[in-house]
């Protein structure tokens, strides 16, 4: 899969040169590097990613300044079926066509942490599951994290990040689920390919900072520096109503963190 290696070399040629942002850069104005994975299953530490793509985002041009690297991984262990169906994915395609995990986990987190240095948020939908299931596969290869790769403190709530299933949460007032494809279709974007695809789904949801910063405009006006404690008690102020209900009907309520 040496493909991959050239798309990974143009994407860190892109991040070199991309400006260097402050933490007073608007998040409506701000570069963006959208993450998204596809994994055998949905318990980071235990299972791993096997397809992955990072999308870099001038604001000024749009998809036609998009940098895009992408890899499929074998990550010598099983697929769930249940993923497998969802993702396409199988573990004979997985051993044929996929890059080894050490090479391809670290050059993805390399690059993150390119971005991280440039102060250019990672921005994944439900951002967590992501971000953890890279942890886990870092640790599983004994590769060093993102935090450990820059000047900043070696902790996970040191990355930057922007989660548009937070935001939208906080802004918008709609009933219902709240999938990717449910919210692109609530701000109007057009996916470039099929969901489920890592690359689709990392475009739109890169896609989605634009019109949330129109629609809300304080979603645009959030600075780079206010990002992560108003994401942090956006996902408080969530999870508090959301235990209401849950607890209304019996239900057990959620007592998990975002980032």
């Amino acid at each position: 899969m040496f493909l991959m290696t050239m798309t990974y070399d143009a994407l860190i040629a892109a991040l070199e040169e991309a400006p260097q942002q402050s933490d007073d850069t608007q998040l409506g104005s701000s570069w963006l590097l959208g993450f998204d994975t596809e994994t055998t299953g949905v318990a980071a530490g235990r299972d791993a990613i096997v397809s992955a793509t990072l999308v870099l985002r001038d604001p000024q041009r749009g998809h036609e300044g998009d940098a895009e690297a992408e890899w499929v991984i074998n990550p010598h262990r099983r697929m769930n079926p249940k993923a497998s169906a969802v993702n396409g994915f199988t573990d004979d395609y997985l051993a044929e066509h996929g890059m080894e995990p050490t090479d391809a986990i670290d050059q993805i987190a390399r690059a993150i942490a390119a971005a991280q240095e440039k102060n250019i948020p990672l921005l994944a939908y439900n951002a967590p599951f992501d971000v953890h299931m890279l942890e886990g596969d870092l640790n599983r290869w004994k590769l060093p994290q993102v935090s450990e790769r820059t000047n900043q403190a070696p902790a996970a709530s040191s990355l930057l990040v922007v989660d548009p299933l937070v935001i939208d949460r906080a802004v918008s007032k709609r009933r219902g689920k709240r999938t990717l494809t449910l919210t692109t279709e609530y701000y109007g974007v057009v996916p470039t390919g099929d969901f489920h695809n890592a690359t689709a789904d990392t475009v739109a949801a890169v896609d989605l900072i634009k019109p949330m910063s129109t629609l809300y405009p304080q979603v645009g006006h959030l600075t780079l520096g206010e990002l992560m404690d108003w994401q942090r008690q956006a996902h408080d102020a969530w999870q508090t109503s959301f235990n209401q209900w849950l607890e209304s009907r019996g239900r057990t309520p959620l007592h998990d963190q975002w980032l």
